[in-house]
């Protein structure tokens, strides 16, 4: 039997859970990198999922605390928008995926696992990506270190 190893998911299965919001408290750090945010602008900001689907998976939020997208205003809802394309623009040359699933979940009872600051996900695709191991296993393979990805991904958010 060969053992796939994954310790990293040992933070998250058995970690204590942060108080407060998650999003927020990571905005208001001063160490991006530490805190996996790629990208800030006036009104939202992206940082790269810390228990990702896949690698470069990126979460995409307002910088207002704000549970649903209807609580947005138009200015926020804009720049929350023109952060996403800007995101996946990235996402396609740093990492040449073939496709994204790109969603948001609003409510504990529709999969938000942080319900209440909005946010999307991006999670980029390659042909061939899904395999027997979280079917089986329940396990996913992760080919690359979330500082890896950062390093790829920031070098395109500040220019090739």
């Amino acid at each position: 039997m060969k053992v796939l190893w994954a310790p990293w998911r040992m933070a998250y299965i058995a970690g204590d859970r942060e108080q407060g919001c998650l999003l927020c408290s990571k905005l208001k750090g001063r160490d991006d990198r530490g805190n996996l945010i790629l990208c800030r602008s006036s009104h939202s900001f992206v940082i790269l999922n810390r228990f990702p689907y896949t690698n470069g998976h990126l979460m995409v939020a307002p910088n207002r605390h704000v549970a649903s997208l209807d609580e947005l205003n138009e200015g926020e809802m804009v720049a929350l928008m023109a952060l996403l394309k800007q995101s996946i623009i990235i996402l396609k040359r740093a990492l040449k995926p073939d496709g994204f699933n790109v969603g948001v979940n609003i409510g504990s009872v529709a999969g938000a696992g942080i319900e209440d600051h909005i946010h999307f996900h991006i999670v980029p695709r390659w042909n061939g990506d899904t395999n027997f191991m979280p079917v089986l296993v329940e396990t996913k393979v992760m080919p690359e270190y979330l500082e890896k990805t950062y390093d790829r991904l920031i070098s395109f958010v500040e220019g090739p």
